[in-house]
């Protein structure tokens, strides 16, 4: 075990009922681990299961069994509120969608990301990360009228906004132009290193996976999807 390791991962399993009865095996990751501040990127086809592991690295679903450490939080042994609060206090989270309140401004939805942890909107970190981002002359629009890149920025520096340890960054490019798909990269990479943030981004396109150093292919960590692929042939 990696004495320095964050996120630590060990015997996960994670399975959906199926319509027909019965239970299917959709992720089983006996380990996996991620240092404090490291970047490393997760690769593997669609509904291969990234997403269902970022969502229990979150809390937002529990696994059927294992372990899910951060720092020294285990995640399996909390309630529901305790893993609000541990999302709030230890976690970010960039998703594909954005999921910014269509009736905010960009700065209170940068504070909303901060008031969740501490219940305070330190406005000025909001509109030095809004700055970091290049949206500072922005702050007062609301999503509708910021171009789909401008969103996606907008919700990186709201996931940030509480000083999380580990950032979760869903497909972040999915859903920008090929144009601002290097700048949403190059914004969360160097964004968690000056705040010294680990991050774990899950992504499809190679051309993204190919910038980190650590590049981890579900298929060669998840036994169910190796077990899967074996049938085949």
């Amino acid at each position: 075990m990696n004495s320095g390791a964050l996120l630590r991962i060990r015997d996960l399993k994670k399975t959906f009922a199926q319509p027909g009865g019965g239970r299917l095996t959709v992720l089983e990751v006996p380990q996996f681990e991620l240092a404090a501040g490291e970047q490393a990127v997760l690769i593997g086809r669609s509904g291969g299961g990234k997403t269902t592991l970022l969502h229990l690295i979150a809390g937002l679903t529990s696994p059927d069994e294992g372990s899910i450490r951060v720092g020294d939080i285990e995640l399996t042994g909390l309630s529901e509120s305790g893993r609000d609060r541990y999302r709030a206090a230890t976690l970010g989270y960039v998703f594909q969608t954005f999921n910014l309140l269509p009736g905010f401004s960009a700065l209170e939805n940068v504070r909303l990301g901060m008031s969740f942890a501490s219940g305070r909107h330190d406005i000025q970190r909001a509109r030095e990360l809004l700055d970091r981002v290049g949206l500072a002359e922005r702050a007062d629009y609301r999503p509708s009228q910021l171009s789909v890149g401008q969103q996606q920025r907008v919700a990186i520096a709201r996931a940030l906004a509480s000083r999380p340890r580990l950032l979760l960054a869903d497909e972040p490019t999915a859903n920008v132009d090929p144009a601002s798909q290097q700048q949403v990269i190059d914004l969360i990479r160097e964004t968690c290193r000056d705040e010294q943030v680990a991050l774990l981004l899950v992504t499809h396109t190679m051309d993204v996976a190919d910038q980190f150093d650590r590049v981890e292919n579900l298929a060669d960590i998840n036994l169910a999807f190796k077990a899967a692929a074996g049938m085949t042939h």
